[in-house]
């Protein structure tokens, strides 16, 4: 999984370009957070099509507030530059609740 450096919303969308991308929000210090992450790996193999990318809630704050990502962790996804899904909420995540969200999408 790609780790997102320190972006505002403008220069994400110009880098997301062209393609199919998953943003997973997260942080160390999220117990929820640590909750899914073993799972990562098996969903990022499920679903190939997409370029997964970390990124991390306390680097970038700002994006975070720019995208309307309150909870973690959370995913959004993009598809050529433009969010076309979310899974945006506070609450902890399943590797099936995750999984039924990218299959609703596909």
């Amino acid at each position: 999984m790609k780790i997102l450096e320190k972006i505002d919303a403008a220069a994400l969308e110009n880098q997301l370009d062209k393609g199919l991308y998953i943003l997973f929000f997260t942080a160390d210090w999220c117990p929820d957070c640590r909750f899914i992450k073993p799972a990562m790996p098996q969903i990022e193999e499920k679903y190939k099509d997409y370029t997964f990318i970390q990124v991390d809630r306390d680097e970038n704050i700002d994006l975070c507030q720019e995208l309307g990502i309150m909870g973690i962790p959370s995913f959004v996804v993009y598809r050529d530059g433009k969010e076309i899904a979310r899974f945006v909420n506070k609450d902890r995540k399943t590797k099936a609740e995750v999984e039924h969200f990218l299959d609703q999408i596909a």
